[in-house]
């Protein structure tokens, strides 16, 4: 121990603490006493010298209670430093606790007295001298593995030491400790103690006395514990220990779980029940939450005040650990945003992402891995009751979770582990069959043992309850040596099993784990994995229902089973392999029902297999040409009902998300682009017949690969962004030409051993689908429909000339739309440019064209701008052009895409007039606008932002520009359903953004307008509305960030952000299904959506 002593001072400390000893002072008068001499002799108080005297010198030949209480008193005083008084005792008494247990209670009173009130301690001027006296003592480093630290690091390994040693001694007082897996403590506190050392017991009442003061002691002990646990402050430095140290964390938690089950102090004890001393210790991140809550910025400051805590980055430090991965936070919620489809893989941003930041925090994998786990984990909890609206759902923000960082960290793994094996790069399954060892493989199973603890994050949702069940039951009739298939599960609801099966998320990560071979099936026997054992199955199984058992037995698809299959995820590559096999080689009926059943579960929730359900689904949309071929056409014509059904089937935001994810936009890109040129060229004149009876034609197929097409890059953004002509702007992406290149580079050197796991993946499947580049020019139609669509945007219409092709698909079309529109008698007439065209009012259905989509896209801008342009003469009425247009885009919905192209920019060149919202000639917000304005000021309530009346001066109407008020009013007349969705989910982002970028407060009024048509998007469109007021104040933003600041560091009195970290910066989750209705929102959420993402 490094401590000095001088002998002249410190004997003279003795001598006036024997003279005091034997006069009986008053413990104050000997501490005054004590500490005036010493400052006479100009030793800093309070000093650690002075309390390894004191300690000696009562330890053991002077154990009376007169010295106990100058040593309190001096501890009262602050002549001695507490802390390290607590550990010299620690080291001397608890050893000796039955020997001398009234020694021991005192000790237990200092404790109680002293070791939570740190902060003064941490502000003395000696504190990391006292605190290194502290390492020598109870040799810290040395214990925990970790070179000599700086004192905030020394504070945590202090305080989990003492309740560590709290712990083992009560263990080993029961007769405990033994059955500990190292049947030892690292701390002196087995007893030390021989039956000939008691003094006196043979006494019979003094033996007594002696025996109920013991276990009065260990019950003492037990109720500490509890109170080093609830404490605000202490429980989130022992927080820090189990972040920092997961080796003996692991050790410490062992104890704690057998107290709990084992302990007569813990069932004896008023202060704490087992029950609650496991929710003190597996449901941490809510305790901290509660605890946050009522803690006031002083004692926050407490813990921050551990300067190398907050400041450093070595292993152990960070006030808050969760800090240090707040980048991951915001990525993984940045990928939510259903505005952007990302070209590039998560897997790989995120991979990146980790290796930065644990290169930058020095953590160890089993802390990296463990971030990774409880950010996708609050990634989920954010959505535990989604808003409804156009955007990413639940089922995107499981994929990320269960499918995403399952395949993160085997890349990881990957990469830490071994050199790549050649052979496995023309792979899409790099993971059969093959073992996963090493270090850092046993890092992901200790943070997949240690994620037991975080039971606050891992309830499951509603709708994957059950999925969460099936997992915890498969993991409980393993434990008890029960062998069934995923036939049984199948045929027998988990309400028949004989024991309650209740799973959650862990669960799910776990089965995802097994499924890509990064664990295997031992990992159902961890502690704790499973609630208990089964004796025995119900016998009374049902017969078997159709299922992917019965299908892999070779049961036909009929239509019962096809259904089964489609609610059903398949289980196993295998039971994939078989569908996409019929899917190749089957009849015309069967490739339609093998695309529907890849399309359904599999794809959304078969989290185990999904990167091979894109894959399948990939490769059907470029099925290869059938041997020997010799059409006139494409050999996609052939394939059209198919394909149909595969576009369809991917086309909701949440698949299109789980494509962009898995990184196969570019692939996605590449195969619709030749089946829009194939169909978008074809004459529309026999559909295709389905077995149910509905028909299928050219141009619905055209649309629905196009509007597919389109979501995939921002088509609808101002030139810009994305430049006019055929090269794309520096710092453009997401155009055609891009996403060709990114799809090229995929097959540049495929078989390059040094690239990760994933690029080899995406390699793998470009090469199954087309080993050659392909480049725009491949498709002449839809390069030109491109350079047009650029045109338009950058410029008003010009160049229809009259008696040309596209001048007369211009009158055929705006006679279909207007089929007879008089006005005193006469015809209507629209102008376009050099164009005019009369309504003959003929409403014979011969009127809609037979022509090739492409041809009909061409004339789309001039029928439009006649349109818009015979509305703001009069010569329309607002519900004739609404009218109009939607039945425009009903005869070709790929249309639609042209309409918003075009109203996007004309609403950029304000020169049209504005429309008044009266609801006489457009419809009226005023029915919703007040209580928008409402919604808007709560949402926004935590950022200190005022917000613009909505309705000042309360009689004029409100306005729009008139090709916004145009698109607001189409938009309005679609329904809300499935049929509609992919067509919303292409114009709704479009018209958000446009009406974003018009003027305050024309979002909101189009949010009012809505809100009327679809009361349950309510929620989605006045968040989208709130978040347009930082788009048009720049103080707002500024405003913006402090709050987002304010909010992580906790420096907010509002209940939302007291807590700081990321659950205030992100929130946990927004809308008026909450109890109390719509309440603010978290900083962060309103940020990159709000601003940054469209500065």
């Amino acid at each position: 121990m490094a401590v000095s002593v001088h002998t002249g001072i410190w004997d003279s400390v003795r001598e006036l603490t024997r003279v005091a000893q034997r006069k009986g002072s008053d413990p104050l008068h000997w501490a005054l006493q004590v500490s005036s001499n010493l400052n006479s002799a100009g030793v800093a108080l309070p000093s650690a010298e002075l309390a390894d005297v004191l300690v000696s010198y009562i330890c053991w030949d002077n154990n009376l209670p007169i010295l106990w209480k100058f040593l309190e008193k001096a501890l009262v005083l602050k002549i001695v430093p507490p802390m390290f008084v607590l550990a010299l005792l620690s080291t001397r008494v608890i050893p000796h606790r039955k020997s001398w247990p009234v020694a021991y209670r005192l000790y237990l009173e200092l404790l109680k007295r002293h070791a939570f009130a740190l902060k003064f301690q941490i502000n003395d001027l000696n504190y990391q001298k006292v605190m290194e006296s502290i390492d020598d003592v109870l040799l810290l480093s040395q214990r925990f593995g970790m070179t000599p630290s700086e004192p905030g690091i020394l504070v945590v390994q202090f305080i989990f030491s003492i309740v560590w040693q709290l712990l083992d001694a009560t263990l080993d007082d029961e007769g405990l400790l033994e059955l500990t897996s190292d049947e030892k403590s690292i701390w002196a506190t087995k007893s030390q103690d021989m039956q000939i050392d008691y003094h006196d017991i043979y006494d019979e009442k003094r033996a007594e006395l002696q025996e109920r003061l013991q276990n009065e002691n260990t019950v003492m002990s037990v109720d500490l514990i509890g109170q080093f646990l609830q404490n605000k402050v202490i429980s989130r430095i022992i927080f820090l220990a189990r972040r920092n140290m997961p080796t003996h964390w692991v050790h410490f938690i062992q104890r704690l779980r057998l107290l709990e089950t084992n302990s007569s102090a813990l069932r004896n004890s008023n202060a704490l029940t087992p029950e609650a001393l496991h929710q003190l210790t597996s449901d941490a991140p809510t305790v901290l939450s509660r605890e946050y809550k009522t803690t006031s910025l002083q004692k926050f400051h407490a813990v921050m005040a551990f300067g190398s805590l907050s400041s450093s980055a070595g292993p152990c430090q960070g006030a808050n650990r969760s800090a240090l991965w707040l980048p991951l936070d915001l990525l993984l919620e940045d990928v939510m945003d259903g505005c952007l489809v990302n070209a590039t893989s998560a897997i790989e941003i995120i991979s990146g992402l980790i290796k930065t930041l644990q290169a930058i925090n020095g953590t160890s994998w089993h802390d990296t891995f463990l971030a990774l786990w409880i950010a996708s984990l609050r990634l989920v909890q954010r959505e535990r009751d989604p808003i409804e609206g156009p955007v990413p759902r639940l089922d995107t923000r499981l994929c990320i979770l269960l499918s995403i960082t399952t395949l993160v960290v085997a890349d990881l793994i990957e990469e830490e582990s071994a050199p790549v094996d050649e052979t496995e790069c023309g792979s899409t399954n790099h993971w059969k069959d093959k073992k996963v060892t090493g270090k850092c493989h046993n890092d992901l199973v200790s943070s997949l043992q240690i994620l037991r603890d975080y039971q606050g994050l891992l309830t499951p949702p509603q709708s994957v309850v059950s999925a969460a069940n099936q997992a915890a039951a498969k993991a409980m009739l393993f434990a008890s040596g029960i062998n069934v298939g995923s036939a049984y599960f199948e045929c027998i609801g988990l309400k028949d099993m004989p024991i309650n099966c209740s799973g959650n998320m862990r669960h799910l990560i776990v089965e995802a784990c097994i499924a890509r071979n990064l664990l295997d099936t031992s990992a159902y026997l961890w502690p704790g994995y499973v609630n208990g054992q089964i004796n025995q199955i119900p016998h009374s199984v049902p017969a078997q229902a159709p299922s992917w058992s019965s299908f892999m037995k070779g049961a036909p698809l009929t239509p019962l089973l096809i259904n089964a299959l489609v609610s059903t995820p398949a289980s196993s590559l295998a039971e994939l392999e078989k569908i996409f096999d019929i899917a190749v080689k089957g009849t015309d009926d069967e490739k339609i029902s093998a695309a529907t059943i890849l399309c359904g579960a599999s794809l959304i929730r078969g989290w185990n297999i999904q990167e091979h359900t894109i894959h399948f689904i990939a490769r059907l949309l470029s099925p290869p040409a059938p041997p020997k071929y010799c059409g006139n056409g494409s050999h996609l014509i052939g394939y059209a009902p198919m394909l149909n059904v595969l576009i369809v089937g991917i086309a909701s935001i949440d698949c299109i998300q789980i494509f962009s994810l898995h990184g196969l936009v570019p692939q996605l890109a590449c195969s619709l682009m030749p089946i829009c040129e194939v169909f978008g060229s074809c004459v529309p004149d026999v559909p295709w017949v389905l077995t149910n009876g509905e028909e299928v034609s050219a141009h619905a197929v055209f649309s629905n690969a196009f509007i597919l097409l389109l979501k995939l890059w921002r088509f609808n953004h101002p030139p810009l962004e994305h430049g006019v002509g055929e090269t794309p702007t520096v710092g453009s992406q997401l155009t055609p030409e891009y996403l060709l290149l990114l799809r090229n580079s995929h097959l540049v050197s495929s078989g390059n051993v040094n690239k990760s796991r994933n690029r080899r993946r995406l390699s793998a499947v470009a090469s199954l689908l087309s080993p050659q580049p392909v480049f725009v020019d491949s498709f002449p139609k839809l390069k030109a429909w491109h350079r047009q669509h650029q045109a338009c945007i950058a410029s008003t219409l010009s160049g229809l000339v009259h008696g040309t092709p596209v001048h007369k698909i211009v009158d055929g079309l705006l006679n279909m739309m207007f089929k007879k529109i008089n006005r005193g008698g006469q015809s209507l007439t629209v102008t376009s440019g050099s164009s005019s065209s009369s309504g003959p009012g003929n409403e014979d259905t011969s009127l809609r064209p037979k022509l090739p989509s492409w041809d009909i896209l061409e004339a789309v801008p001039f029928v439009v701008d006649a349109a818009l342009t015979a509305c703001a003469h009069g010569k329309l009425s607002p519900r004739e052009l609404a009218t109009g247009l939607k039945d425009l885009a009903d005869f070709l919905p790929a249309s639609l895409a042209t309409i918003v192209s075009y109203f996007s920019a004309e609403v950029t060149r304000g020169v049209w007039k504005p429309a008044f919202m009266n609801g006489t000639d457009w419809p009226s917000p005023a029915a919703n606008l007040f209580n928008v304005e409402e919604q808007i000021k709560k949402i926004l309530a935590t950022t200190g932002v005022d917000i613009p009346s909505l309705s000042a001066g309360g009689s004029s109407p409100s306005t729009l520009p008139l090709p916004l008020a145009a698109f607001v009013s189409l938009t309005i007349t679609y329904k809300i359903d499935r049929a509609s969705e992919r067509f919303l989910n292409l114009a709704g982002p479009a018209l958000e953004s446009l009406a974003a970028g018009c003027p305050w407060p024309c979002m909101p009024i189009v949010a009012s307008l809505w809100t009327q048509k679809a009361k349950r998007w309510s929620d989605f469109l006045v968040f989208s509305a709130s978040q347009t007021v930082f788009l048009h104040n720049s103080d707002a933003v500024v405003q913006l960030l402090k709050s987002c600041f304010a909010a992580t560091l906790g420096l907010n009195d509002i209940p939302i952000s007291s807590s700081g970290g990321v659950g205030a910066l992100l929130g946990h989750g927004f809308g008026s299904h909450f109890c109390g209705g719509i309440s603010p929102v978290a900083p962060e959420i309103l940020y990159p959506v709000g601003f940054l993402e469209r500065d």
